[in-house]
């Protein structure tokens, strides 16, 4: 192991922990109008019953332990321009040592529980023998990991930071999977970094409809094929979001300080800001309030606070806006054609869901499955289907088997 990379234990202190306690004790309720439903937002019963469990009940120390379980570690890592950053990140190997180096990138509201319970699975052979290295780091300014004191830390830079970690590692190829803000650093890091990311497995639709110039096959496909059931209902949940379900986006791309002093300051503040998103969507997923609360807790007991962790949506915006750095990709030029080997998930209740022919104008997409349930966060939700679409796409005889120089320099 390179001697930079330290071992590391989640552990929180106690002082903390009571500090929580304390904040729990002394919360303040709104009122809540009759017949109030989820329109309205996040149920008063449900932070009222999260809130005393947490307080009283939940049990941190055992999931501290449950993720301690896996190998974790810290390394300084430093984008172009900014201060290093020390990054956390679960790190599990396969036995096989020409395993495929996967590196799963989460966004928000994510952290590295997203991505546990497929670790295990996908590090162990399959029925086709086919196993991965599998990187899970916390994002900067998520989790464990360290903030960013600088205006201008964009999408690109934690593409720089992310394959400098698993060039640091040793994986001088690698594959990628993610939704959210993973498929926007997934698309940096093909873009940047093509020699190093040879494939990318995404879950998030987040696709255009495709142009006569550009795509002109995908664009007749489009215009004479009727949409299926299922497309017309991910068109209409797509615009359910845009229309009820993305104010929170408007928040955090113009003013994430204000709302950063609700995050930092009010455990109740941040667990309804969270928790709405966990129920919204996800497909009827039948979560337990430990797990709600395990993931409530991880940006809770943030390294760099709660607050650093939508920062990001207000600097990618400004580089939209043809405000950002020399070099940095705005959300047009990442929904361009790229020749990087694709692999698309479709779930019924993400948030985009977009007609099929759409994805295949991103790239070359070589894999594409679509499921009859799950929605944002499928490697949560439905881990299973996420590991075999893995499987399948990278399988020796798949359609991305030969993508990856297997092996490592560790």
């Amino acid at each position: 192991m390179n001697d930079d990379i330290k071992p590391y234990e989640i552990s929180v202190l106690d002082a903390d922990l009571a500090d929580l306690q304390v904040r729990l004790a002394r919360a303040r309720f709104p009122d809540e109008l009759e017949a109030a439903e989820w329109d309205l937002g996040a149920p008063l019963d449900d932070i009222q019953r999260l809130t005393k469990y947490w307080a009283t009940s939940f049990d941190w120390r055992a999931a501290e332990a449950r993720l301690n379980r896996f190998a974790q570690f810290t390394t300084d890592l430093q984008a172009d321009g900014f201060d290093p950053i020390n990054m956390h990140f679960l790190h599990q190997r396969s036995k096989d040592p020409n395993a495929i180096p996967l590196l799963f990138v989460h966004g928000w509201p994510g952290s590295i529980y997203e991505g546990s319970k497929i670790i295990e699975p996908l590090t162990q052979p399959g029925s086709n023998g086919l196993s991965f290295h599998v990187v899970v780091p916390s994002l900067p300014n998520y989790g464990f990991s360290g903030g960013v004191s600088k205006r201008g830390f964009s999408i690109d830079q934690y593409a720089e930071v992310l394959n400098k970690l698993m060039l640091k590692l040793g994986y001088d190829q690698y594959v990628t999977q993610g939704g959210d803000w993973g498929w926007f650093i997934s698309r940096a890091l093909s873009h940047h970094y093509p020699q190093h990311v040879k494939a990318t497995h995404v879950n998030l639709d987040l696709m255009r409809q495709p142009g006569w110039l550009k795509h002109p096959l995908l664009a007749l496909e489009h215009s004479v094929m009727p949409y299926s059931q299922s497309e017309r209902e991910g068109l209409a949940r797509t615009n359910w979001f845009y229309k009820e379900g993305s104010g929170y986006g408007a928040l955090q791309t113009t003013k994430p300080q204000t709302l950063g002093y609700a995050l930092a300051d009010s455990p109740v503040a941040l667990l309804s800001w969270i928790y709405e998103k966990l129920h919204d969507w996800t497909d009827s997923y039948p979560w337990t309030d430990d797990e709600i609360l395990t993931w409530i807790s991880i940006y809770w007991f943030s390294t760099a606070g709660p607050a650093a962790s939508v920062r990001v949506y207000y600097e990618f915006t400004r580089v939209n806006r043809g405000e950002g750095k020399p070099g940095q990709m705005t959300q047009d030029q990442m929904l361009d054609w790229q020749p990087i080997t694709m692999g698309v998930s479709h779930f019924p209740k993400d948030v985009i869901v977009a007609p099929l022919a759409w994805a295949r104008a991103r790239g070359n997409v070589v894999f594409e499955s679509s499921h009859p349930s799950g929605g944002h966060f499928p490697a949560w939700e439905k881990p299973e289907v996420i590991v075999g679409d893995l499987r399948d796409m990278f399988a020796k005889n798949g359609p991305a088997g030969n993508v990856v120089k297997t092996g490592s320099k560790l």
